[in-house]
């Protein structure tokens, strides 16, 4: 039995299990159960079609275009690790997407050559090095913990590539060599330029569209009650909220479930220095068209319809074999995040020991965290008696790991890999946690 046959299987009988045992009367598993619906559907209405979509076509279009000689000179096994790992390491700041954005992209860049060293970089440090989530987390939760979480972002892609390449050798020497032996593509209508000009056009796009609104948030509701909060969730017709200030009985950090039809305004308020942040957003749309009118006038100009064709059926094969393993993932997150409420998290991370830092570090690795949100999270969970040393480490390891961004690891990686990858990033995040926590708890 193959491997992608073995996986299936374990996902039928994993099914199966729980279908057989699961006590589905219990309040609190239909409680999570509903709790896992609604962060799918908030996933699917807030990230699907502005990020995890346009990803993929720029995966597709990696696929397609990309020789694999440019991509084996500059990101390969053999290639210049000093220009391969400060590309993969510093690809954060460019992209400023969550994990998965980066998904797809890593897997194009991976199936056309890259080295598992550069790739597993560009995987670690695409959402952990966004700008504007460091600046806000230096802002609301201390400037300490901001400049430790972008050193320890770009320090981390770095060594944990550098550790997979070398753990991987012989492995990738195979795979060079594999991939080597591949056709040669019929020579390309374009000059390398346009095919950079094309892909950075596209990552323009999702930039954009994937843009986050870094402004204070008040809802005014039909009963008169004026609540700044952040929004951490939102389905059809309910917001789920985080107060940012008391109000009457509430203290900050209360979570509501807020019913649209009971809120009468939303109002935004800058924060100093993000206007800039703030005006992208509400121009983000002019930007994002803008950049789809240059990716659909190079398409007509410098493609030709057989390319186009192929680029799609790129794209497809990565959505099919993405998406149900994100979905999956968002969904059995929102289960188990229901289980698992903060104040008992709050409890098993207080302090800066070991167990904490390791516990913060896990929750991190397997919790999914929207652009922005892990901020307002952590602040929560500081007010609950967490540590500062696992506070940071559940910022290392969070962006970049989820329970969905592990399953499509695993499906490119395979098994040995992806626990590899997954461990490093728990064990690297942990020691960062307890050294950070003994100098600024």
């Amino acid at each position: 039995m193959d491997r992608k046959e073995l996986v299936i299987l374990l996902a039928l009988v994993t099914v199966f299990l729980v279908a057989y045992f699961l006590n589905f009367t219990s309040p609190e598993i239909q409680r999570a159960i509903m709790e896992g619906f609604f962060m799918l559907q908030w996933y699917a209405r807030n990230h699907t079609l502005a990020c995890v979509v346009p990803a993929m076509f720029i995966a597709g279009a990696i696929a397609t275009f990309l020789s694999k000689e440019a991509v084996l000179r500059h990101l390969g096994p053999r290639a210049n690790r000093l220009e391969a790992y400060s590309v993969a390491s510093v690809s954060g700041v460019v992209l400023a997407v969550c994990s998965c954005s980066v998904l797809p992209m890593f897997a194009g860049i991976y199936r056309v050559g890259a080295g598992l060293g550069p790739a597993a970089a560009f995987l670690y440090s695409g959402p952990a090095i966004n700008v504007m989530a460091i600046f806000l987390t230096a802002r609301v939760l201390g400037f300490d913990l901001g400049i430790a979480r972008l050193i320890g972002a770009v320090v981390f892609a770095v060594v944990i590539g550098l550790i997979m390449a070398a753990l991987f050798w012989r492995d990738e020497q195979r795979r060079e060599a594999a991939v080597m032996q591949l056709p040669q593509p019929p020579p390309g209508r374009r000059a390398m330029w346009q095919n950079a000009l094309f892909l950075a056009a596209m990552i323009a796009f999702l930039v954009f569209s994937d843009w986050a609104n870094p402004s204070q948030t008040t809802i005014e509701t039909q009963s008169g009650q004026k609540l700044q909060v952040s929004v951490l969730l939102e389905t059809t017709d309910m917001l789920r909220v985080q107060l940012e200030q008391p109000v009457g009985q509430w203290n900050k950090g209360k979570k509501l479930e807020l019913a649209k039809a009971d809120i009468l305004r939303t109002e935004y308020a800058t924060p100093e220095g993000y206007e800039w942040a703030e005006w992208v957003y509400l121009h983000r749309w002019y930007f994002a068209g803008a950049c789809l009118l240059a990716v659909l006038g190079m398409l007509a100009g410098w493609f030709d319809r057989e390319e186009i064709g192929q680029w799609l059926e790129n794209t497809w094969g990565f959505a099919r074999s993405i998406i149900p393993l994100l979905f999956g993932g968002v969904l059995i997150t929102g289960f188990v995040g229901a289980l698992l409420p903060e104040e008992l998290i709050g409890e098993w991370v207080g302090g800066d020991s070991l167990r904490a830092n390791l516990i913060a570090s896990v929750v991190g690795a397997l919790w999914y965290f929207a652009t922005l949100t892990e901020i307002p999270i952590l602040e929560a969970l500081l007010g609950l008696g967490m540590g500062r040393g696992p506070a940071l480490s559940l910022l290392l390891a969070g962006p970049a790991l989820s329970l969905p961004s592990i399953a499509v690891v695993l499906s490119v990686l395979g098994v040995k890999k992806t626990a590899v990858f997954v461990l490093l990033v728990i064990i690297m995040s942990t020691i960062c946690g307890m050294v950070f926590g003994w100098f600024f708890a």
